[in-house]
């Protein structure tokens, strides 16, 4: 996966779980066409958002454990998790405004946006 993170078992927690931020997982697996087709929309996002953001990717194939651990039972998928828990799941190949619909309420500017109208 061009210009996204790859993270696999053994770091999964400290590059995912771990962060302040919110982080977009793309489980995928290079036989995957339709993981093939959701790649640029999260390349884009990735670029688009990196200051709200962070997208990685995780193979499933070659770290089993992780997707498991998840329950991945298709792919693609996209969790996005934010202080450790998941917040969004999709499965499948979505289209950009879908991804970013569901995900961009958990964003760290829209929640400074919500913070200060309810201030």
């Amino acid at each position: 996966m061009a210009n996204i993170t790859q993270v696999n078992d053994s770091n999964f927690d400290v590059e995912v779980l771990t962060q302040d931020g919110p982080v977009l997982v793309d489980f995928w697996a290079d036989w995957c066409g339709p993981c093939k087709i959701i790649e640029p929309h999260l390349v884009a996002i990735s670029q688009e958002m990196s200051s709200q953001l962070r997208v990685v990717g995780l193979d499933i194939d070659a770290n089993p454990r992780t997707a498991g651990r998840f329950g991945v039972m298709s792919i693609p998928t996209v969790i996005l998790f934010k202080g450790g828990e998941e917040t969004v799941r999709l499965v499948g190949a979505q289209p950009k405004p879908k991804i970013l619909a569901q995900i961009e309420p958990f964003l760290t500017n829209n929640e400074k946006a919500a913070d200060s109208a309810a201030g």
